[in-house]
């Protein structure tokens, strides 16, 4: 493998691109999770959690190294804020779905029957959405090829809508769950209550993450 500090010799967004390939790493761990967690498999869920917390540890690692090498003076088509920006975005990608799996371990999810559809609905959405933007992450070296314009700039500018798009309807389903929870989950004991509620938004959140790092790539391209 091609050091941080040789990646930034090929290009400025190489090394960005490593690091989202660890962060997704991460992140591909959460469907099962998921899937265990509906299924109260508790044994899953903790072998997950571990998965999770060793993989974003290792994004993390990747985190380090790209900032410890990064130079202070380059002479690049994007400025070193902008590259720091981005890469704390994914890394906070990778932080909260650590932070979905270590609350998914605290107790077993009492979800009331009416919400299961959408909670699994809400689950498949943020996959599909953190996907797309990962996707304009891998379009990065494409887009300094065309010199943040023409075809390829349009392709991305597209991308960053459609994410922005399933954000807004990630969102409305989020509001839509809580409701539920509110009229259906009432019954509730308090902590199985406020889990349901923690792990809706923490949920939630990854979608929202995504959306800013779609948002910030769109930077890039308007400020050329």
């Amino acid at each position: 493998m091609l050091s941080i500090a040789r990646l930034f010799g090929r290009s400025p967004f190489s090394p960005l691109q490593t690091h989202m390939d660890r962060v997704a790493s991460c992140i591909s761990e959460l469907p099962a999770l998921f899937e265990a967690i509906l299924e109260k498999n508790i044994d899953a869920i903790a072998q997950i959690c571990l998965t999770i917390s060793e993989l974003e540890h290792q994004a993390d690692l990747t985190k380090n190294d790209i900032r410890n090498h990064l130079p202070k003076s380059l002479f690049l088509p994007v400025d070193r804020g902008s590259l720091l920006d981005i890469l704390a975005l994914q890394d906070a990608l990778s932080d909260q779905a650590e932070k979905i799996a270590q609350t998914a371990t605290y107790k077993l999810l009492e979800l009331p029957e009416s919400m299961k559809s959408s909670f699994i609905l809400l689950c498949t959405q943020t996959m599909e959405l953190f996907w797309l933007t990962r996707q304009v992450i891998s379009e990065l070296d494409e887009l300094l090829e065309s010199s943040f314009g023409g075809i390829e700039a349009e392709k991305v500018k597209t991308m960053v809508e459609q994410i922005a798009f399933r954000e807004y309807e990630n969102s409305t389903l989020q509001v839509t769950l809580l409701r539920q929870l509110y009229q259906d989950g009432a019954h509730l004991p308090y902590p199985d209550f406020h889990l349901c509620h923690v792990l809706i938004g923490d949920i939630g959140a990854l979608s929202t993450i995504s959306e800013k790092l779609g948002n910030r790539i769109r930077m890039l391209l308007e400020l050329k």
